[in-house]
Parts: structure tokens; C-alpha cells; sequence
């Protein structure tokens, strides 16, 4: 992507969650296009850059995220972009019937940690920044959804109810701000290159929860037989797309979630 054409230069942004995954690939994308950025998660990256700050935070914690949002004020004066993408996925079964109770039926706990991590921060988050937002009457949230809150998916029903949940965020904030010229807009990726974030506990989470094997499971994820396009995604180019609606080129989108999944669909 050419370094000028998006003019994000001098823009400060913070990314939750940007240390590993598509968080990593959107941080260091920013960087490039000289965006001030600040990665907000709990364990600092391996990338690091002049235009970057890490900020070790909880978000799930209504005083961590006032803390980071002072943090950058101070350094960098206001802010432009936030971008949620903070998240964790636990495969669970509703009902398992081999192991009533067991280790893969979804538990209280694990519903309340995916809720937090992913649907509560991103309210602390947006608000926290949307006040800035709103005050200046300008500015983008990025809300990262995925394919499985679109769709659905055996094994990881919470997940999916989470990612649905702030689609219905990005549709009604985006009413709710656009008054403000505060845009809102979502992305939900499809199957993706593999990254450090697919665990060997969560392969074999998910692959118990769909009566599969790992093999079978790392099969199914080679192939791009429902992909009209024929190959898994990129995370430079959900990292593009970032970058195109954190920008003044896409200053007449809000309310929508794009999915970015090389065409796969049910149909």
C-alpha cells in the first residue's frame, strides 16, 4: 500500500490486542503508513517501532482502559482511531453427551471470560475513546468481528454470540455517533493464514468439539474447497482493510461489517 495515499500520517490510533494475530499484522501496517500507535494487551510484542507505544493493559477493566486513555492523551495530545480488536475464543459444547460436565462443555466461567475479553471491552473502549471522538467531532472505530458471529459454528457458540453481539454495536453506535462524523465499521475475517494464536489446547478444543481429529481439524483448514477465491487469507490484507476505513477515503462508510473471507459463504 502506497505510504500517502491513505494520509494517515501523524494519526494516533489504538489497537487492543496488538501484540499476536491480526492485531500484530494491523500494528505494523499503521506503523508503516506513520500512524502513532498504541497497542493496548496485556504482554508487549515483539515488534516494536519510534511511532509505537506499548501500554500493558486489562481491558476489561473500566480503570485500566481510563488509565490508557490518559496515557496517550498526554503523549500524543488526542486521539483518531481506535480499533477493538481484543478477543479470545474457548471452544465449548452446549451439551456434551460423552462427558456430561466435562472439560469441553461450556461452563459459566468460560462464558463470562469470552463475554469480558470480547464484548466488554470493546463498550469500554469505545466509550472511553468515542468521548474524545465525539468531542472533536471526528475520528473511526474499527470493530473486529469474525465469520463465526455472522454465521454461527459448532463448538464455538459463545465466540459467535460475542462477535454477533458487537456487529449489533457497530450498527447502533454508528446511529448513535454519526451525528458527531464518528464513523463505526466492522470487519469479520473468514479462515486465515495460521498465526500464534491457534494453540495446540485450542486445535484440540475445537477439534474435539467437532468430533475430529487435530489432523482432521488442520485438514479442514488447508482447504480452500469453499472459497470461491482458493486460498486462506492473508492477515496484511485484513490489516489493509483496517488502514482503508481508519482513513478519510472511506469517509462516506459507517454501519457496516464487511466480511473479509475470499467470497466463502453457505451458499
Amino acid at each position: 500500500m502506497l505510504a500517502n495515499w491513505l494520509e494517515l500520517q501523524g494519526k494516533t490510533v489504538v489497537v487492543t490486542g496488538g501484540s499476536s494475530g491480526i492485531g500484530d499484522a494491523i500494528v505494523r501496517e499503521l506503523v508503516t503508513q506513520n500512524v502513532n500507535v498504541v497497542n493496548a494487551d496485556l504482554k508487549e510484542g515483539k515488534f516494536q517501532a519510534k511511532n509505537l507505544m506499548f501500554v500493558q493493559t486489562d481491558v476489561t477493566s473500566p480503570a485500566a482502559v481510563e488509565s490508557l486513555v490518559e496515557q496517550v492523551v498526554a503523549k500524543y495530545g488526542t486521539i483518531d482511531g481506535l480499533v477493538n480488536n481484543a478477543g479470545i475464543n474457548l471452544p465449548r459444547l452446549l451439551v456434551d453427551d460423552k462427558q456430561p460436565k466435562g472439560q469441553y462443555e461450556l461452563t459459566e466461567a468460560a462464558f463470562n471470560k469470552m463475554f469480558a475479553v470480547n464484548v466488554k471491552s470493546a463498550f469500554l473502549m469505545s466509550q472511553a475513546v468515542g468521548r474524545i471522538l465525539v468531542h472533536k467531532h471526528e475520528g473511526v472505530i474499527v470493530n473486529m468481528l469474525s465469520e463465526a458471529g455472522l454465521e454461527g459454528s459448532i463448538g464455538q457458540s459463545v465466540y459467535s454470540a460475542t462477535k454477533g453481539a458487537i456487529n449489533s454495536f457497530t450498527r447502533s453506535w454508528a446511529k448513535e455517533l454519526g451525528q458527531y462524523n464518528v464513523r463505526v465499521v466492522g470487519i469479520a475475517p473468514g479462515i486465515m493464514e495460521a498465526t500464534g494464536l491457534r494453540t495446540p489446547a485450542y486445535e484440540e478444543a475445537l477439534a474435539y468439539t467437532r468430533h475430529k481429529t487435530v489432523e482432521q481439524l488442520r485438514a479442514g483448514y488447508k482447504s480452500t474447497s469453499t472459497t470461491p477465491l482458493g486460498r486462506s487469507g492473508h492477515l496484511s490484507e485484513v490489516a489493509d482493510l483496517v488502514c482503508y476505513y481508519l482513513s478519510n477515503r472511506s469517509s462516506y462508510i459507517t454501519g457496516i461489517t464487511t466480511n473479509i473471507a475470499g467470497g466463502k459463504s453457505r451458499g
